[in-house]
């Protein structure tokens, strides 16, 4: 079994280093709130908590009508497998580089990826290093902190930051300058192109597997909607609330030089990303659920990966990088 290996501050480059990011203390810092107000904590529970009650509500009652044992174990599998092509592959591997893996992961992480909806790889990676780049200061694509003071300011935040960004002309960068690497990469670009396949199969993968099992195109339709439609809203709104919820409502373990929060009920719904403060303090590490009782599915499935010898040079901060890393105090109350 391969170890993993540690961030070091004299770390060599690799070839597949992703390029240097403005230096974002040179941007115009905004002012973030300290701390979020009673009321838009309220709201904000209750955009996390109502849309997945509602979808349970929904399964119940069409459960043996539109609803069968096959759409649940469809709608849980995609749910995780091509979640994981986010978390693990867009996210942990394409953007941050947190480990290497050999071509074949390469390419399933990406289709995986691609079959959420969530754009090609180039584009949500150069959105995501942008983020990055100017977290929650002037020219981050999806900052909830920039709309302005007081109850309007902070509704018109969060709006932004879930969706409302994926709409502005600030948003979906796609921008070479942030995906260099990316873009010359031969494989990468040929995924993108086939990147409307992918989305066709996110859907047809249901459909088929629904007809075979079920025996009819009827059930085969109510599989799609179920582990196609369904799941994809639900994943997408799970991985928005990283970007609203996560700079907006939990708890910050590390002074990391935003307002990114650590959120365990994200973190459930996406595979450990919701302990968002750790990934920014350490945006490289691979594992964002440092702490013993943060569970951290992506990161156990990238540790799977090294004792298979698929991944390699998987990175962690060192326990002398966490301990010079300032600690936080709890600005807000976690859900």
């Amino acid at each position: 079994m391969m170890s993993a290996v540690t961030i070091t501050d004299d770390q060599p480059a690799s070839p597949h280093t992703p390029p240097a990011l403005p230096d974002a203390s040179r941007l115009g810092v905004a002012t973030a709130r300290e701390r979020t107000s009673r009321l838009s904590q309220l709201v904000t529970l209750v955009a996390v908590i109502v849309p997945p009650l509602g979808l349970l509500m929904a399964m119940g009652l069409f459960w043996g009508v539109g609803f069968r044992l096959t759409d649940l174990v469809l709608f849980a599998a995609l749910y995780v497998v091509t979640g994981l092509g986010i978390t693990v592959g867009y996210h942990r591997y394409f953007t941050h580089r947190s480990f290497e893996t050999v071509p074949a992961v390469k390419v399933a992480l990406a289709v995986l990826g691609a079959m959420t909806l969530q754009g090609p790889v180039t584009q949500w990676v150069t959105d995501h290093r942008k983020h990055h780049a100017r977290s929650d200061q002037e020219g981050d694509p999806h900052s909830p902190h920039l709309a302005g003071d007081g109850l309007a300011g902070t509704v018109k935040g969060l709006w932004h930051s879930h969706v409302g960004w994926m709409f502005s002309t600030k948003g979906m960068e796609r921008s070479i300058a942030y995906g260099r690497d990316l873009y010359e990469d031969r494989v990468i670009r040929v995924i993108d192109r086939c990147y409307l396949l992918w989305v066709a199969l996110s859907f047809a993968l249901p459909f088929f597997i629904g007809a075979a099992v079920g025996g009819s195109w009827a059930l085969g339709f109510e599989a799609m909607v179920w582990a196609g439609l369904i799941r994809i809203f639900a994943f997408e709104h799970s991985t928005f609330a990283v970007n609203s919820i996560c700079h907006t409502f939990g708890r910050r373990a590390y002074e990391a030089r935003d307002q990114s929060r650590n959120n365990w009920v994200v973190a459930l719904l996406v595979f450990g990303e919701g302990w968002h403060n750790n990934h920014h303090a350490f945006p490289r590490s691979a594992r964002h659920g440092l702490e013993r009782r943060q569970l951290d599915l992506s990161w156990w499935v990238i540790r799977g990966l090294e004792r298979l010898k698929l991944a390699r040079a998987v990175r962690l901060p060192t326990p002398a990088q966490r301990s010079r890393m300032p600690r936080a105090e709890a600005t807000a109350p976690a859900v």
